[in-house]
C-alpha cells in the first residue's frame, strides 16, 4: 500500500489519539486514549474496544503473520477492560468526570498457539500522538452494582487482569467504602506489577485496604510458588484480611487467566456442575457456599468474573 492510501485509511478509520504512553518495560505499557467524541458513559469494571488497521507495522520480535488477501484494509479490534491509576499527579483521587481520556493496561502478546497475535504487536510500536480506533460504546456486566457499603470486597487477578479492579478500587475509595478491601495480583516477575507503588501508597492512606503481590518466577520463589488459589486454600488470604470469608457479606471479583478463575460447565444430561481439571477459585469458593454470577440467565451471585483470553 502507498503512504497516501495508508493516510486515507487512518483518516477514515481512526477516531482517537494516544494521549499518553508509559512503557513499564518492553512488554508492558499503560496508555491513555483520548477520543474525538465525549468519553462514553460507563461504570468501573466495564470494557471498551481498541483497534488498528492491518496496514500498520508490527513489533519485529513477534510470531510472524501470514498475509491474507483482502485483509490489508481491515481494522483489527479487541476488547480491553478500562483501567485506572487511581491517584492523579498531585496524589489525589482522580476526578475522572473531568478527564477526556480512558486508560488501558496492555501486555505484548508475542506469540500464540491459536495463531499470530494481530493487535498487540501493532499497539507496541505506537507513540504518543498516534491515532487509533476506540469503540463508541463501553459496556460489560463486571461492575460493583451488587456491592453494599459495608461488604468485604476481594479483587483477585493475574497480570493485566488487575486493570478493571484498579478502576473499581478507585470507585470504592471515592465512595468512602467502609468494608474491608483486599486486592491480590499474581505475575511472573515483580517488574510486571506496574501499579505496585500505587498500591503501597493506598495501603498507607486507607486502613481498610490490603494489597498482595504474588510472583512466580523470581529466584526466591523457587520451590515455593504461591498462586491465587493457594492464598485461599492455605488460609493466608483470610489471615491478611483479618476475618473469615462470609458469603453473606463478601463479593469476589476475578479477572485474568481462565485457569485461575476456573469457570465450570453444566452437564446437559444430568445437570451436574463440572469444574475444570485445574483447581480454580470458583470451585474453591463454591465449596464454601459462594455462588458465581450466571450472566446467561441474568443471575447474580457473589463471585464475579472476567476471563482475559
Amino acid at each position: 500500500m502507498t503512504p497516501a492510501e495508508i493516510a486515507e485509511l487512518r483518516q477514515k478509520q481512526y477516531n482517537a489519539t494516544l494521549a499518553t504512553l508509559k512503557r513499564v518495560h518492553e512488554d508492558l505499557m499503560i496508555v491513555r486514549v483520548r477520543p474525538d467524541f465525549p468519553v462514553p458513559k460507563h461504570k468501573p469494571g466495564q470494557y471498551g474496544t481498541l483497534g488498528l488497521g492491518h496496514w500498520e507495522p508490527r513489533h519485529p520480535d513477534c510470531q510472524p503473520e501470514i498475509d491474507k488477501p483482502g485483509e490489508e484494509k481491515k481494522l483489527i479490534r479487541r476488547a480491553y477492560s478500562l483501567g485506572c491509576s487511581v491517584l492523579d499527579e498531585q496524589g489525589q483521587l482522580f476526578d475522572l468526570e473531568k478527564q477526556d481520556w480512558v486508560e488501558f493496561y496492555i501486555v505484548l502478546v508475542r506469540e500464540s498457539a491459536k495463531g499470530p497475535p494481530a493487535l498487540t504487536p501493532r499497539l507496541f510500536v505506537l507513540n504518543e500522538g498516534d491515532r487509533i480506533f476506540l469503540g463508541e460504546k463501553i459496556t460489560g456486566h463486571f461492575t460493583l452494582d451488587p456491592v453494599q457499603p459495608g461488604d468485604t470486597v476481594l479483587f483477585l487477578s493475574t497480570g493485566t487482569g488487575e486493570a478493571p479492579h484498579n478502576y473499581m478500587l478507585w470507585e470504592l475509595l471515592r465512595r468512602g467504602h467502609t468494608g474491608r478491601i483486599l486486592a491480590a495480583c499474581c505475575v511472573r516477575y515483580q517488574r510486571d506489577l506496574a501499579y505496585l507503588a500505587l498500591h503501597d501508597d493506598l495501603m498507607r492512606r486507607h486502613s481498610n485496604y490490603t494489597y498482595l503481590a504474588l510472583t512466580t518466577r523470581e529466584a526466591q520463589n523457587a520451590g515455593h510458588k504461591v498462586y491465587i488459589q493457594d492464598l485461599l486454600t492455605s488460609g493466608q488470604l483470610e489471615e491478611r484480611l483479618d476475618q473469615t470469608l462470609d458469603p453473606a457479606k463478601t463479593h469476589v471479583y476475578l479477572c485474568g487467566n481462565p485457569n485461575m478463575i476456573g469457570v465450570p460447565t453444566t452437564d446437559r444430561a444430568t445437570g451436574q456442575t463440572i469444574y475444570p481439571k485445574t483447581l480454580g477459585v470458583i470451585e474453591i469458593l463454591e465449596k464454601r457456599q459462594f455462588r458465581m454470577d450466571q450472566p446467561s440467565v441474568k443471575m447474580k451471585g457473589n463471585i464475579h468474573f472476567e476471563e482475559y483470553w
